[in-house]
This record gives C-alpha cells, structure tokens and sequence, in this order.
C-alpha cells in the first residue's frame, strides 16, 4: 500500500511540474538542436520588471530604457516602425563614418547624413545608472560602444539649450572634485576636434540627425559601482544638447579611442568590459569593467580597421539555419567586413548573404501564414491561433571556431503576435560592412577584450 502511494506522490508530482512548465508564461527551450519551441504568450512584452532581487552589487544594471525595468518616468514607446527607421539612420550613419575615414577625410557627423525620420543616437535603447561628483549624484546615461566621449547635460544650462531629462542636471558647481579642462592641456588634445572658450576647453559631438551635445570638457569622479570608482574621469559637461536622447542624463562611450572610458580606466581594469542584454524590455542584464570568469567564453579575434580605430570589429565567416551551414562564399563577409554594436538593433548582412538566410528560414516555417513587411523586416509572419511556435535555429560563426547561438529572443523581433519578424536586414550594398546588432548579442556575456585583441560570446549570460 505503501508502495502504491508512493507511485501516486511521484506521478502527481510528476504531473504538476509538467502542468507549471506549459502554464509559465515566459518559459522556452529547444525541442531539439536545430529548432526553438516557445510559448506564443511569451513573445509579448510583460509590464512588470522581473529583475532579480539578488542583482550583483559589483555590476552596473543594463535595463531597456522603454521597459517597466528602466528608472526613466515611463512614457509613450516609440511605433516599431520609428524604431525601425532610426534603426536604419544608425546604420546609415555608421557606414558613412567609416567610409568617410577610409576616404581620408574629416567631417561634421550632422552634415555626412541628411536630416531625416529617425536618428542615429535614437536607438540607444539600453541604459545604466552611475555617479558624478562628489558628493556622489546619480544619473541614467546611454551606454554605446560606437561612442566614445562620455558626456552629461549641465547646469548652467539656459532655456532651450537643454532638452528633458529625469534627474536634475549635474551641477559641476557642487563637486569639490570637479575641475575644468585647459585648451593647453594634453588631455583636450585627446578630443577629435576641440574648441576654446576663456582657456577652458570644449567638446562638440553631433550625430547623423544633427543631435548633438556640447559643453565644456572637464574631470570629476565617476562612480560605477560602489567599488568602481574612478578619479579624475574626462568626460563632457554639456550646456547645449538636444536631440533624441529621451530622458536620459547623457552617454556612457565605450569606444576604443583615447577619451573613452575603456581606455581611461585601461590602467586599473586592463581594457576589459563586458556586457550581457536581457531578453526582454521587462528584465535586467550587467555591464561591469575588467575580467570575469572566463571559463565558458569562446573568443574570436578583434580587428581593428586603422581608419576607424573607434569600433569594434570581428571576423563573420559562416551562418547556420536548423543546424546546417548555408552555402555562402567567405569572402562575402570577408569583402564586406564586419562590426559588433551595441546600439544598432538589427543585425545588417551583405545582400547575398541575407538572401541565403531569407531563404532557408523561410523553407523551415512554411506552417506559418505570411504576414505584411514591417519596415526593414521583410520576412515576417503571422502566430494569430497557435498556442506554441516552432522557429529553426540561427547560429552565426565567426573567426576561430566560435559559434555564437542565437538565443530565440534574437532570431525574431515581434511587436505582436500577428506579426513576428526575422530580426535581420541585409545591407544596399555588398561592399558595406555587415553589422552584429543588439537583437542576436541577447543573453550572452559579450566581452571585449582589447589588450589580447579579442572578443568573446558567452551564452546565458544574464543568468
């Protein structure tokens, strides 16, 4: 009798964990190696912030700035297809950097790109608080590895110099360890293109819809965590900024060039940071500086293009769909080139080798209605009906033997159920550089190491 109770117990137990895996609401995994299985329920954004209570105190906080998570008053989204187009602007934006450096030039970044819907700064859509000053005031700032000046609105900061911003604007007035920077100093030389106002030395940064800041170039603590703390950090104190910044306090640069703070904090964390993006709007991920455990990262080489010694390049060499390899010549990404990005959404490929990844994913979700295009997002499709979808695997292979897994909240960008779309776009042209955005970097700790020239995937980072 014992027994038979016994068996009881298990199969309902059995039976109850069954039952609470179907019922949870944001809960996906493989069905096998070359196919997702998940929940149409959990393709939707939650309005409740799911960060752990645990958060890691040595760690800054990634949030999405338009998520429940995000400590900016929370407003009306942006539509997709805003989001989208200034998606685009970034990417436009981006290859004309680059091919203006590889032409030999100089020029304004507002006058490279005409002005248009959208904006290059625009989607900088994940955040992180830190401190300025002393004492300490906190501020939410974009953080963006194709920038490389950190930068803060000011006071003073006269009436319609400044856009809104949730925190009051820093008061450089008010930190005793504040100072401004001389026009003779070493440090303003570190500028791209510095200015002088009264022997103080200014800063002017302009993106490609002529969202800009500038202000003075000055020094002050920065305060990351509560044990990163770091002195005399270079940053811009801006008293003219407007633009498409949303109500954040400004920028956290995490570029390669001298004044960013990679490299300003190169001496004590030896030009390492990582990051890992949550999955979703209503969950949390970590950017913290120097090395962590290592032991799951596979490293790629890091290039570096000398006429755009900013960015962060790296070698793509196959892709995968359902675990097989498409058919797609190397030196299509080799030709075009290709650059990892934390501020670009949707990862942009040569137009073959788009066409080649159309392709396949299309040939493995023939069960599923076709639904209308979505700005850049051509392959779209409509899950009205299903209780679960089954989406084919995306790996991208880069230089090295590292093969990044695509998690399932990268392979698909779906602003409803009726329409979930590739999240990938293929480039004008085959000579432009082929972009990793932010969309496939989901959930892994992504780590760029650049005194060993490498960067490194690590999957299910946030965890």
């Amino acid at each position: 009798m014992a027994l038979l109770h016994s068996s009881l117990c298990s199969c309902c137990a059995l039976f109850l964990l069954a039952f609470t895996l179907l019922q949870a609401p944001r809960v996906y995994g493989r069905e096998t190696e070359s196919r997702y299985v998940v929940g149409v329920r959990s393709l939707l954004p939650s309005s409740v912030c799911s960060s752990p209570r645990d958060s890691n105190p040595s760690m800054m906080k990634v949030v999405h700035r338009h998520g429940p998570c995000s400590p900016l008053t929370p407003g009306r989204k942006p539509a997709n297809i805003k989001l989208l187009n200034q998606d685009q602007a970034r990417v436009n934006w981006l290859q004309r950097q680059i091919s203006i450096a590889s032409n030999g030039t100089r020029a304004s970044l507002a006058t490279t790109i005409p002005a248009n819907s959208g904006g290059s700064i625009g989607t900088g859509n994940y955040v992180v608080s830190v401190g300025f000053g002393t004492p300490k005031k906190d501020f939410t700032v974009i953080f963006d590895t194709g920038s490389d000046i950190t930068w803060i609105q000011c006071q003073p900061c006269s009436d319609g110099n400044c856009y809104s911003q949730q925190q009051p604007l820093f008061d450089p007035s008010q930190s005793s360890t504040y100072s401004n920077i001389s026009c003779s100093s070493p440090s303003c030389m570190k500028l791209d293109s510095p200015d002088c106002s009264a022997g103080r030395c200014r800063y002017e940064v302009e993106y490609g819809d002529n969202s800009q800041s500038m202000g003075f170039f000055g020094s002050d603590t920065l305060t990351l965590t509560p044990s990163d703390v770091l002195p005399n950090f270079l940053f811009g104190c801006g008293d003219q900024n407007e633009g498409l910044f949303g109500r954040a306090a400004g920028l956290l640069g995490l570029g390669r060039r001298p004044v960013s703070l990679v490299s300003q904090s190169s001496p004590k964390y030896g030009g390492v940071f990582s990051y890992c993006l949550p999955s979703t709007s209503s969950s949390t991920g970590y950017l913290t500086l120097g090395s962590g455990p290592l032991s799951n990262i596979q490293f790629t080489p890091m290039q570096t293009v000398s006429d755009s010694p900013s960015f962060y390049f790296l070698d793509l060499v196959a892709i995968q769909v359902g675990g097989k390899q498409l058919q797609i010549s190397p030196t299509v990404f080799s030709n075009a080139g290709t650059l990892l990005d934390s501020g670009t959404v949707i990862s942009r490929l040569p137009p073959s080798a788009y066409a080649a990844l159309r392709l396949a994913f299309h040939q493995q979700m023939t069960r599923y209605k076709m639904a209308p295009a979505l700005s850049i997002l051509d392959t779209c499709y409509d899950f009205t009906g299903y209780d679960t979808v089954s989406v084919p695997t995306v790996a991208l292979m880069f230089g090295g033997g590292t093969t990044l897994n695509v998690d399932f909240s990268g392979i698909l960008y779906v602003p409803n159920v009726s329409q979930a779309c590739l999240a990938f776009a293929p480039n004008g042209d085959a000579k432009d550089f082929g972009i990793i955005g932010n969309a496939q970097q989901k959930r892994f700790n992504v780590v760029y190491d650049i005194a060993n020239r490498r960067i490194g995937f690590g999957a299910n980072g946030c965890n």
